[in-house]
């Protein structure tokens, strides 16, 4: 990067260093290029901020606890701060996301919604501001997720989504994704594609990141009144698509001193064949409307990723996550299924909190990485387990 650039922003085409861009059929070109033109100015009209942060205050639920995590901290012999993103409305730090894109769909006169889902858990933050804004909503979900994640199939049902099963390849996310740009593509004219992380063709994975960054943003002032400085020494957030991580590293990202430390699914191993973790697996390559690092055959066929947490289960990562991994920016690292169980199971004993699977990765790294006793350290909990107890349940009847 030269010395006028940051983290925080991609260049005007969507790159961070090598990574993002928009790589899309010419029948979404008109689609992505209205957004591109717009969204920077809708986002920053008065009117928009304004319902926007009173819809993340009122009905998310807003600002989130920074929760002093003390039994943790006396086992690990550092100070952990949790970032309670579990505590918003639905569940998860995704509904931040969904306010925004709604907002900009309404802006640009869209009545139709889509949307892709893993975990389950964008689907249901998209399901709910539809119903909020009463816009038409349609969700796509791999069958195999669908039956990992049934309580979550539940909510958007109930919260009058129709849910969608994508049948091909591996059944979870990328497929899932796969279905949500093929309708996009046969409906241009009338439908919004809400992208649940920071992926896809720019300007989604800085949209995203944007709307998310209210998670370091309030990390700061929350960390300055509970320690004094609003830096703490290393941020920690779990890795699928990323846009968790992208909102807990925001306002740290051109912050040195401050390590970024991003943790992906390792799966039953990095060389099992079973595996999430891109970082170590992906080569450069395009994937669902970008350049990132990507799982992929010699030949450039995707390589079926595996995860124990829907939400990771996905061959790629965001530009902006495979930029900060090339330039050194944040440390990667991956953790096996077995190790975010145990870390989830450790969670909920020792400070009664059930995370998610996915958020259970980025606990698990204590495990990993020594901390000294003076250092505050902030995991960003990014969702609740109660779409998880079923996993849970099995593990404990083994």
């Amino acid at each position: 990067m030269t010395e006028n650039q940051t983290y925080q922003r991609p260049s005007e085409n969507g790159y961070y260093g090598e990574f993002g861009g928009a790589f899309i059929p010419e029948m979404l070109f008109g689609n992505v290029e209205e957004l591109r033109l717009r969204y920077l100015e809708i986002m920053n009209e008065p009117a928009f901020r304004s319902e926007f942060e009173l819809l993340l205050k009122d009905y998310a639920g807003r600002p989130t606890p920074l929760f002093f995590a003390g039994r943790l901290s006396e086992k690990y012999n550092t100070r952990i701060f949790l970032k309670r993103e579990d505590l918003c409305h639905t569940g998860a730090h995704k509904i931040n996301n969904t306010i925004g894109q709604i907002l900009l769909a309404e802006k640009l006169g869209k009545k139709r919604i889509i949307a892709e889902t893993g975990a389950g858990q964008h689907g249901v933050a998209t399901a709910t501001v539809c119903a909020l804004k009463g816009l038409e909503c349609i969700v796509y979900m791999g069958e195999k997720d669908i039956q990992r994640q049934a309580p979550n199939v539940a909510r958007m049902k109930m919260l009058g989504a129709t849910v969608v099963p994508a049948a091909s390849g591996s059944k979870t996310l990328k497929d899932a994704t796969n279905e949500a740009i093929r309708d996009w593509i046969n409906h241009p004219a009338d439908t919004y594609y809400i992208i649940g992380s920071v992926v896809g063709p720019h300007p989604y994975p800085d949209m995203v990141a944007r709307f998310q960054s209210v998670i370091s943003a309030e990390m700061k002032w929350q960390l300055k009144e509970k320690t004094g400085n609003e830096n703490p020494q290393a941020v920690i957030a779990c890795v699928g698509g990323g846009s968790n991580a992208a909102g807990a590293f925001f306002h740290f990202l051109d912050e040195k001193q401050v390590r970024l430390i991003a943790v992906e699914a390792g799966g039953e191993g990095v060389h099992s064949g079973r595996s999430a973790a891109t970082t170590v697996l992906g080569t450069n390559g395009i994937l669902h409307g970008s350049r990132s690092l990507v799982m992929q055959t010699e030949d450039g066929q995707v390589v079926e990723p595996h995860s124990i947490s829907a939400g990771l289960d996905y061959p790629g990562i965001g530009p902006l996550h495979a930029h900060l991994f090339v330039s050194g920016r944040a440390s990667f690292y991956n953790v096996t299924d077995d190790e975010a169980l145990k870390a989830a199971f450790q969670l909920a004993r020792m400070e009664g909190i059930i995370p998610a699977l996915e958020s259970a990765h980025a606990l698990a790294i204590l495990e990993k990485i020594q901390f000294q006793k003076d250092e505050n350290i902030v995991i960003c909990l990014s969702g609740r387990g109660d779409k998880d107890l079923a996993t849970y349940m099995n593990e404990m009847e083994k």
